[in-house]
């Protein structure tokens, strides 16, 4: 009988429509059944386009801040930074289920279109501050407008067919957290070019006028030309009448676990994940869980991702390693090409055997040492030191990258094709809020001429 009920499901699943964009892409993964690195390097260019704005700014806000002069004391500084920091997620929490919403009902690609757009007007408008309140409001607008990450999550798993899902979330978390590797290091190279290439830009130049134009700029001259590729995106969203969708997001949501369960199993799971268009989504334990653990996570790693350059370049009597700029650089390249290889080579084959839930739990497990451990990395020296922070480096951008992708999977697993994009907004608007609060408290922390311990910080978020 549940043998019946799945063939019938199947049948079903074959029926498509001409003018429906979501069974188009359903009808080519039916005949393409090869690795679609088309539509990967889709989801790639714009997963980074995603990431790079969002820390670009963090190696020269401090200067910028500075240059404003609205600081009366130097210590104030940090206080500024921080809230132009958390302006960009403070705008994103204020409208990802918008957006979301708005990807449900109109698809996916107009959607990733508008979210291009803003980062090529308000991040280079950014980079032409002139006051506080101009790059506070530019942060903000390019917050509420960039609505891509959450949708190209949803965009991800429906593009692709069952068995190379957890390919194309892994891209969007790895092009992801190479985009947080390759922003602060855009910012910090290109930042103040009449000063660091006299030779090439002159200080009556427009970036001369402009110090931290010419990052701003760069990183939006990639969306000009990811907005151009993403001309010819393929849209996903089955826009066809309400019985058919329903019907076509009762099958995706089972679709994934027919697979893994008996017949028995598989009627009750039918019969019990069967979740119609307009169920409540903040009454989904299984996305609320996940939404959950994401948001915690989050404030950990945003927490990380700004505290780490500051302690590195620290000096070593306030618990830093003393690096130069360039050494903060080398650490991030080589955990940046470390976090690709495993991405792309050695992640998929790893879920498809333990799975997501279980991979996600043994990455979370492993950071809390590897987190508690960096404290005492400070107190190494020499070609040691070196090694280890590389080491260190690459493990727990691997753990990051890992965990966050299985979190995406089992998002996107909780709930049918019409509400993906909602769900993600939600999932974006709670994990933006939590992040808002780590800019603020990095860079309060932060004063002339010392930083918050960096062995504070990590023991508080390990223990957490």
């Amino acid at each position: 009988m549940a043998r019946t009920e799945n063939n019938a499901l199947l049948e079903k699943k074959k029926e498509y429509f001409e003018n429906c964009p979501g069974c188009k892409i359903d009808r080519l993964n039916e005949e393409q059944r090869g690795v679609p690195y088309r539509n990967l390097s889709y989801i790639w260019t714009v997963s980074l386009c995603t990431a790079l704005p969002i820390s670009s700014l963090f190696p020269f806000i401090y200067f910028m801040i500075r240059d404003f002069h609205i600081a009366e004391i130097e210590e104030d500084i940090g206080f500024y930074a921080g809230f132009v920091g958390s302006s960009f997620m403070i705008g994103r929490a204020l409208t990802s289920f918008f957006w979301g919403w708005l990807a449900d009902r109109y698809g996916r690609k107009p959607i990733i279109l508008i979210g291009i757009s803003s980062v090529v007007l308000f991040n280079a408008l950014f980079g032409l501050s002139t006051s506080l309140w101009m790059a506070l409001s530019m942060r903000f607008l390019l917050g509420c407008f960039n609505s891509l990450l959450g949708t190209i999550r949803a965009y991800a798993s429906e593009v692709c067919r069952e068995e190379y899902r957890s390919v194309a979330l892994s891209v969007v978390s790895t092009s992801r957290g190479i985009g947080m590797i390759i922003g602060p290091a855009i910012g910090g190279f290109l930042a103040q070019p009449a000063e660091k290439f006299p030779n090439l830009f002159a200080e009556s130049s427009i970036f001369g006028r402009f110090p931290y134009f010419l990052p701003c700029l760069v990183i939006s001259v990639y969306a000009v030309g990811v907005l151009a590729a993403c001309w010819w995106l393929p849209e996903t969203l089955h826009m066809h009448d309400k019985k058919v969708s329903e019907r076509c997001d009762s099958f995706d949501v089972v679709e994934a676990s027919s697979e893994e369960s008996d017949e028995k199993e598989y009627v009750t799971e039918v019969k019990e994940r069967k979740i119609s268009k307009n169920a409540n989504l903040l009454r989904n334990w299984p996305l609320m869980s996940v939404i959950i653990v994401y948001c915690v996570f989050s404030l950990q790693e945003i927490a990380y991702a700004e505290t780490f350059s500051l302690w590195a370049v620290s000096d070593k009597k306030y618990g830093g390693l003393s690096f130069s700029s360039q050494n903060v650089g080398e650490v991030l390249a080589i955990s940046g090409f470390g976090l690709l290889l495993f991405q792309l080579l050695l992640y998929p084959p790893i879920e498809k055997i333990l799975g997501p839930i279980t991979v996600t739990r043994i990455s979370a497990a492993v950071s809390i040492p590897l987190l508690a451990s960096y404290p005492y990395i400070a107190m190494l020296s020499g070609i040691t030191l070196h090694l280890v922070i590389n080491c260190a480096s690459i493990l727990r951008n691997t753990l990051s990258v890992t965990l966050v992708t299985g979190l995406f999977i089992l998002q996107n697993n909780a709930v049918p094709q019409s509400q993906r994009a909602a769900a993600n907004g939600i999932s974006m608007t709670a994990m933006s809020v939590f992040k808002a609060f780590g800019p603020v408290g990095a860079f309060l922390g932060h004063k002339s001429d010392k930083f918050l311990p960096f062995s504070q910080v990590m023991k508080w978020f390990s223990s957490y």
